[in-house]
Formats: structure tokens, sequence, C-alpha cells
């Protein structure tokens, strides 16, 4: 810990972690702090933060409001390639991480910060997604990463350490949840759910009801695409994170989006993670029904192919990577005939979809129908068949020859 630092700009969100972070800073380097939070969707949890920082001892606090900027060009991309993390994660904090730590390198440089700070652990994912960010973007910068450098190696000592200093916390010994909200989701890790065998608690969930208490009524809606990006839910157009909550809504209100996942860190380790999604889940449900209609099946079969290596990459922080990049030009590429509308029906944790249509749908009815037709030669079946038989013809007369 011998770095000479003159001003850090911390990645502060108000919990345990940051708030004694923020402190250690200070007494450590004996530098300025200036404390950045950014807003992406965490709603009443961000009152307290900027009281709360200054009278921690930040030098300045930066509030930004990034809601449209994180949905518009974090989570549309990533929906738009139908990203997902080994079949179960749809990358809520993978996606932000990228976007708070470009920001934090943009406060820095605006306060002439020599140094930047995040709160994530030498165990986890997002001190990858944070550094990696900060040194596509800024490749001088200081990095100061305490959970690798200070000896407050666990939730206990961590309490203990903020209320020594004064430093008011919401985490207790008993329920130290660590928990990560956004418009896209909101994660619960540690506690009693380091136990992959201990069961979530029904009190613990923030965005969802209960499947078991949502309405006994079915709910119907429509959600409207262009270009692969959702611009309207039920023929009411939104800007993107208006259109997202509007999602969160209606799926939190039906109990959709619970996932309880064992999934495998980049840093080598599996961890236990339960998310809730509503809206990103519609999202993918519906966007996934309008692309059945309008994507070509060797671009789709070559995309789906391609999501594994993306939806990693992403969870792995190498979002401003070259092959990301590149990645998201192809995926893009091939979301330009995606426009239409799906309907699904919202019911008790599900969001079934029940109709999709699209003005430039490759569906034809007059080809697919089983009724007579007057388009579709079905004697052409049979040398398409034979032509692709023929080299299992072949190899099983060269097995009995």
């Amino acid at each position: 810990m011998a770095k000479e630092v003159k001003k850090v700009v911390l990645a502060y969100s108000g919990g345990l972690d940051t708030s004694v972070i923020l402190k250690w800073l200070i007494e450590t380097f004996d530098c300025e702090v200036v404390a950045f939070c950014a807003d992406i969707g965490q709603g009443e949890e961000l009152d307290p933060v900027e009281a709360k920082a200054l009278k921690t001892g930040a030098s300045q606090v930066f509030i930004e409001d990034l809601k449209e900027e994180f949905v518009r060009d974090f989570v549309f991309p990533a929906f738009r390639a139908n990203a997902i993390y080994e079949g179960q994660y749809l990358l809520g904090t993978s996606l932000a991480r990228p976007l708070i730590a470009k920001n934090q390198i943009e406060i820095a440089q605006k306060t002439g910060a020599d140094a930047v700070s995040h709160g994530a652990t030498g165990k986890g994912n997002d001190q990858v997604r944070f550094e990696l960010t900060y040194q596509a973007l800024m490749p001088g910068i200081k990095i100061i990463a305490p959970w690798r450098e200070w000896n407050l190696n666990s939730r206990t000592l961590l309490i203990e350490y903020a209320k020594k200093n004064g430093i008011p916390v919401t985490a207790t010994k008993e329920k130290p949840y660590s928990t990560d909200r956004n418009l896209l989701h909101i994660s619960f890790e540690g506690g009693v759910l380091e136990d992959p065998w201990n069961a979530p608690d029904d009190s613990m969930f923030v965005l969802s009801v209960s499947p078991k208490d949502a309405p006994d009524i079915p709910e119907e809606i429509i959600v409207s695409f262009e270009k692969g990006d959702p611009v309207a839910v039920n023929n009411k157009k939104l800007s993107p994170a208006n259109l997202l909550a509007e999602l969160n809504r209606l799926g939190g209100k039906h109990g959709i989006g619970r996932v309880d996942i064992v999934e495998n860190r980049f840093v080598g380790m599996k961890s236990r993670g339960v998310y809730e999604t509503p809206g990103g889940t519609i999202l993918r449900a519906a966007h996934m029904a309008v692309e059945s209609l309008t994507l070509d099946r060797e671009v789709a079969h070559l995309r789906d192919s391609l999501i594994p290596r993306y939806a990693e990459l992403a969870y792995n922080g190498f979002w401003y990577a070259p092959e990301r990049e590149v990645l998201q030009t192809l995926m893009d590429t091939a979301q330009q005939t995606v426009t239409g509308d799906a309907r699904l029906v919202l019911y008790k944790g599900n969001a079934t979809v029940t109709g999709r249509k699209a003005p430039k749908s490759l569906y034809r009815d007059d080809f697919a129908t089983f009724e007579e037709d007057a388009v579709y030669r079905q004697k052409d079946a049979e040398g398409f068949i034979r032509l692709n038989a023929l080299r299992l013809r072949i190899q099983k007369m060269v097995r009995e020859s």
C-alpha cells in the first residue's frame, strides 16, 4: 500500500462496504475522497447517500442519473443479443458495472483525481469488471481495491469498524445479505444463502410477489419492437428506462423473474445467487417471439451459437473489449428486421407468449398450411431427403462391405 494518492473517486453506494472504504481511504492514504454514486434504478436507496457520504468524510459527492443510459446502451444491446449466462442469469449486475466504471473515470477526469476505488471483494467478479473498464478507458489511473489490501476481511469486522467510526449501517451479523439493485434486477448473496441447500425466504424479495400470492386473474400485455429494441408496452411508447420500469411493475405484480442459481465466477469458484428480474424475463420472451417470425434460419442459428460467448464476455467484464464490440456489430446487423409485436399472458410466475406479428414476417401461412396450397411442391421433398441421406447411405454400405 505504498501508493501516493492525492484524490480518489470512490464508487459509492452508501452500503456497509463502501461506507467503511470511504473512511478507510481517508485514514490510510491521507487523501481527498470524492464519492460517486450512479443512479441506475436503486430507488429510495439513494435518498440518504449524499448526506451519509459527506458525514463520513467525502469532499464531494456526485450522484449521476444514468438510468436511461444504462437501459439504452447496456441492457438493450445485451438483449438484442439474447444474452443469458449459463442458461439462467440475465446479467443484471454484469451490465451495470462497466457503466458505473465508465462514469467513475469521467468524474476522475473532471475532478483531477489520480486514483479510483471500488468495494468489490477479491473473490468476486465485480473487481474484474470495474478494473478492466478503468484500464480500457484510462490506462494510467491508479486503482485501489481495499478488499485486496486491508485486514477487514469479514462482514463482522466491517460492522465493528463502522460502529467504531460512527458510520450507520443496515447490515447485521444475523442477516448480512449482500444486495445489488438496478433497473434490470436485484441480486441477493451471502448470509444463509451461502449454503445452496437453504431456500431463500419470501420476505427477502423486493421487486416481485411470490407466485402463489400473485393475482388469480391472468393479465395480457403486448410488447412492441423496432430493430430488436422494445419501444412500447400495450401500444404506449416509452423511453428505455420507463419501458423497463413498466415491465418490472407488471412482472413483479405477477411473481415473474425469480431465479435461484449456482454460477461459475470468472475467478474460478462457484457462487450461489438469487435474482429478481421481472421486466427482463418478460422482455427476453417477447423478443424471442418476434425474432421467431423475422430472423432467417441460418442467421438465427449462427447468432444463437454466439450467445454463450457474448454472455461470457459481458459476465467476465470485457464490455469494452474489441471482441465484444465485434460481436455486437453482428448481433445488431441481425436485428435490423426484428420489428413487430409479441402478446404475452402474465400469470403466477409465468410470462407465456400467445401471439406474435411482424410487418416483414418470414412466416407464410400459404407455405406452412396443412391444407391444399399452390406454392409448395411436396414432390420436391423426395430429392431433398435423398440428397441429405446420401452420406448416411454410403456410410452404411461401407460398413457392410
